[in-house]
C-alpha cells in the first residue's frame, strides 16, 4: 500500500511539474511563432520594371560606311551569349580573353573568396548535426601530509594520510542542440546565401574583366589608327613644306610662309611620341589584366579597320534581374540579411541541448581493457536569457537595419542596370550616326585639301587657305578614329549592361529557396 501511494504521489508530482513547465514556456513559444512570422518584405516584388526600353539601336554598320538601322528585338534569343566577344570577329581578342580568365589576379582572388564562403557554409551547417567526441585520458593524482612526511624520515614509516593513484578513462560523448526555433537552420541559410553572393560576385568580376580587356584592346587599336593618321598628316605637312620651300626659292613666297609651315611640321611631329606613350600605357594596362608582366608585351592588330560592332538585342527589361550577376549578388546579400534577422530574433528564445556520454574507467591500463568500470550520463539543458542589458534586442535592430540598407542597395542595383542598358543602346545609336557623318566629313576634308594643294601649286590660292584645309583634314581624321573607338566601346558597354550572356542556371541556394516558396 505504501509503495502504491508513493508511486501515485511521484506520478502526480511529475504531471504537475510538466504542466507548470509547459505553462512557463507557453509565452515563449507564442513569441517564437510571432517572431517567425515577421518576414521582411521582398523588394523584388515591389520593384516596378518597365515593359520595354525607350532607346532604339542602330546595330552594326556596313563596310562602305552606310548606316544599317535595325529595331531592337526583345526575343529571349536576343540576349547576348556567354562568348559575346566573338561577335567582333577578332580571334586575337578571343585569345586575350582566354588568357585573362586563366591568369587574372582579381579573378583568382574572387575564386579564393568562394572557397572561403564554401568553408563558412560548411561550418554553419554543422550546427544542425550532433557533436560527437572521443576522449582518452590518463591521470595520476594523490596527496601527501607534509608533517607526516617529515616524521617518516625519522622512523621509516609511511603516514596513512599519504596517497597516490592512477585513473585511466576512455569516453564517448555527444551533444545536440534541438533547433526548435530554426536558429541553426537560419544560420546555415545565411551562410548559403553568402556563398551565392560570393559566386555572383565572382561572375561580376569575370564580366568586368572581359569588358575591360575588350575596351582596352580596342583603345590600343584606336590609338594605332590615330598614330597612322598623325604620321600620314605629318607626311602631308612635310610635302607641303617642300612645296613652299620650292616656291620660296623661286621667289613666289616669303620666308614667313616657310617658317610657318615648319612650325606646323614640328607640331605634328611632336604629336607622334605622345600617342606612342598612350599606346604603351594601354599595352601595360592590358598586360596586367592578363596577369602577366608588361615587358615585351604587344598585340598584333594594327587598327580598328576589321572590327565591326555585332548585331545586338536587349531582351525585355524584367529579365535583367536574373541576367546581371551584380543584381543577383545584391539579392543574395539581402537574403542572407533576412536569415540573420531570424537568427537574431531566436537568440531571445530558450535553447534546448541534449547531452549523453559513456565510457570506461580503471586504475591500470590492463584493467581498462579487462575489468573496466562503466560510466554513463544522460541529460538535457534548457537555457533562457533573462537579462542582457538590451544586447539581444540591439542585435535584432541591427539585423533589421542591415536588411533595410541592403534592400535599398538591391533597388539601386536594379535601377542602375536599367540606366546602363538605356545609355548604352542610345550611345550605339548616336555613335553610329556620328560615324557615318564623320566619314563624310573626312572625305570632304580630303577633297578640299587636295583642291587647295593643286590651286596653291598653280598660284590660284594663298597659303593660308592651304594650311586651313590641312588642319581641318587632320582634325576630322583624328575625330573619326575616336568615334570608331566610341562606337565599338558602346557595344562592349551594352554587352556588360546586359550581363554578358550570364544567367543563374537555377542551381544556386537563392534560386532553390525562391522556388520552394
Amino acid at each position: 500500500m505504501s509503495t502504491s501511494r508513493t508511486l501515485a504521489s511521484t506520478s502526480w508530482f511529475r504531471r504537475l511539474a510538466t504542466r507548470r513547465l509547459a505553462v512557463a514556456f507557453l509565452p515563449l513559444m507564442l513569441a517564437a511563432c510571432a517572431l517567425d512570422g515577421e518576414t521582411p518584405a521582398d523588394p523584388a516584388k515591389s520593384l516596378v520594371m518597365p515593359s520595354h526600353w525607350d532607346a532604339t539601336s542602330t546595330q552594326g554598320g556596313a563596310k562602305d560606311g552606310t548606316t544599317q538601322t535595325v529595331a531592337v528585338t526583345t526575343d529571349a534569343a536576343a540576349w547576348p551569349t556567354t562568348d559575346w566577344w566573338s561577335g567582333f570577329n577578332s580571334p586575337e581578342l578571343t585569345q586575350l580573353l582566354a588568357q585573362a580568365r586563366a591568369d587574372n589576379p582579381d579573378l583568382g582572388a574572387a575564386a579564393a573568396r568562394i572557397a572561403q564562403a564554401e568553408a563558412q557554409a560548411e561550418i554553419s551547417g554543422a550546427s544542425l548535426w550532433p557533436s560527437v567526441q572521443l576522449g582518452l585520458s590518463s591521470t595520476r593524482s594523490g596527496s601527501r601530509n607534509i608533517k607526516g612526511s617529515a616524521a617518516a624520515g625519522l622512523n621509516g614509516a609511511v603516514p596513512l594520510s599519504d596517497y597516490a593513484g592512477n585513473v585511466h578513462q576512455a569516453s564517448l560523448s555527444a551533444s545536440y542542440e534541438i533547433d526548435f526555433w530554426g536558429k541553426n537552420r537560419a544560420t546555415r541559410d545565411s551562410a548559403q546565401f553568402s556563398l551565392d553572393a560570393s559566386r555572383f560576385d565572382s561572375e561580376t568580376v569575370a564580366l568586368s574583366l572581359s569588358s575591360n580587356v575588350a575596351a582596352t584592346y580596342f583603345q590600343i587599336l584606336a590609338i594605332r589608327d590615330r598614330l597612322a593618321v598623325a604620321r600620314g598628316n605629318l607626311e602631308n605637312a612635310e610635302h607641303v613644306l617642300s612645296l613652299i620651300d620650292a616656291r620660296v626659292q623661286a621667289g613666289a613666297d616669303s620666308q614667313l610662309d616657310l617658317v610657318q609651315q615648319r612650325s606646323i611640321v614640328a607640331t605634328q611631329r611632336a604629336a607622334v611620341p605622345a600617342l606612342e606613350q598612350q599606346e604603351r600605357t594601354q599595352l601595360n594596362a592590358l598586360a596586367i589584366l592578363l596577369g602577366r608582366a608588361p615587358e615585351g608585351f604587344t598585340v598584333q592588330a594594327k587598327g580598328l579597320a576589321d572590327v565591326q560592332p555585332p548585331a545586338l538585342g536587349t531582351g525585355v527589361p524584367a529579365e535583367l534581374l536574373t541576367r546581371r550577376p551584380d543584381i543577383r549578388f545584391a539579392e543574395a546579400q539581402l537574403a542572407a540579411a533576412g536569415a540573420d534577422i531570424k537568427v537574431a530574433r531566436t537568440q531571445m528564445l530558450p535553447s534546448v541541448t541534449l547531452n549523453a556520454s559513456t565510457g570506461v574507467e580503471a586504475a591500470t591500463l590492463a584493467h581498462l581493457v579487462n575489468a573496466p568500470t562503466l560510466l554513463f550520463s544522460l541529460g538535457g539543458e534548457i537555457a533562457q536569457s533573462l537579462f542582457s542589458g538590451g544586447r539581444l534586442e540591439g542585435q535584432v535592430h541591427q539585423a533589421e537595419g542591415r536588411h533595410r540598407e541592403l534592400a535599398e542597395d538591391y533597388r539601386k542595383a536594379a535601377l542602375s542596370a536599367l540606366s546602363d542598358v538605356e545609355s548604352a543602346v542610345y550611345s550605339i545609336d548616336r555613335y553610329q550616326d556620328q560615324y557615318g557623318l564623320q566619314k563624310d566629313a573626312v572625305a570632304q576634308s580630303q577633297r578640299a585639301f587636295e583642291l587647295a594643294e593643286d590651286r596653291y601649286r598653280g598660284g590660284l590660292t594663298d597659303l593660308q587657305t592651304l594650311l586651313d584645309t590641312q588642319r581641318t583634314l587632320l582634325s576630322t581624321q583624328d575625330t573619326l578614329a575616336q568615334v570608331k573607338l566610341s562606337r565599338v566601346q558602346a557595344s562592349v558597354s551594352l554587352f556588360k549592361a546586359l550581363g554578358g550572356g550570364w544567367q543563374d542556371d537555377g542551381s544556386s541556394f537563392l534560386s532553390q529557396a525562391k522556388a520552394a516558396r
